[in-house]
């Protein structure tokens, strides 16, 4: 069974009383093991989870969707937090090896802040391109092959001093094999979310999606390619989806004319058998 707790997204719900940011982090428990998913943009996944009764350091894996600024800058407090707790636990850490790039947007940093060295003096560390298993039923996806949608750049990476499009190739996934199913969870899909699916499809080879929970990197999209994609992920079928963070509300208004959207925000809470 996979339990998914909302720790960090752009929105919080009414009714509960936590702290949003325009980050992503989610907490996971898949049968007693608990994975950190991103650590958002501060410290405020500790401080929810705390209020939700959640001990970040109990977390067996940390895994990093991909190298932005609003999915791992919470890497630094969530070390803080282990050092202030005197825990010697280093938990495994699950990344995609050019989620290390120096990444910078609008010539402002936007990668992540810890080096290779540091991360491990923290984690034990493992940079796979390759799909890898977390847990029985549970992939890490590594590198989204672009076989649906083309590639987009967004920002720079620095090589050297040299600045080139950053293509986010370090942008990956998880996907849950349920019982009937799958379950696609992801950051920010900058490898494209029918990408993502339609690689989780065939790793899994299992067709019948469940849901879609995280951001689908959906902001003011053109009219054409909001069609296009939204034709494709309704042909794919989800039973559900939860689109957020990074899923405006006009990306979110025109896929759930086709599929079944329900709300996110911090505080969430999901569970697939």
């Amino acid at each position: 069974m996979l339990k998914v707790k909302v720790l960090v997204d752009n929105s919080t719900l009414v009714g509960k009383y936590y702290t949003g940011e325009p980050g992503f982090c989610l907490w996971l428990d898949e049968s007693g093991k608990k994975i950190l998913f991103d650590t958002g943009y501060s410290d405020i996944f500790i401080k929810n989870a705390v209020l939700m009764g959640i001990d970040p350091a109990d977390a067996d894996t940390v895994v990093l969707s991909h190298g932005h600024s609003d999915h791992t800058w919470g890497l630094s407090h969530y070390a803080q937090y282990m050092h202030s707790k005197g825990s010697a636990k280093r938990a495994r850490l699950i990344a995609h090896p050019l989620a290390l790039d120096i990444k910078r947007i609008d010539g402002a940093p936007a990668g992540i802040t810890f080096s290779r060295e540091t991360l491990e003096e923290n984690f034990m560390v493992t940079l796979s391109s390759e799909p890898l298993k977390i847990t029985d039923k549970l992939m890490w996806l590594g590198t989204i092959p672009h076989t649906v949608e083309p590639e987009k750049a967004l920002g720079k990476i620095v090589n050297d001093g040299v600045e080139t499009d950053d293509f986010c190739h370090d942008d990956s996934a998880l996907v849950y094999e349920a019982d009937g199913g799958i379950v696609i969870i992801t950051g920010c899909s900058h490898s494209g979310i029918c990408n993502i699916i339609a690689y989780a499809k065939r790793l899994t080879g299992k067709d019948k999606i469940l849901d879609v929970l995280g951001g689908f990197h959906m902001q003011n999209v053109p009219k054409e390619e909001m069609e296009r994609t939204v034709d494709w992920l309704a042909q794919a079928a989800p039973v559900k989806m939860h689109p957020c963070h990074c899923t405006d509300f006009k990306a979110r208004a025109a896929i759930a004319r086709r599929i079944d959207v329900d709300e996110v925000g911090v505080g969430s809470e999901f569970c697939w058998e």
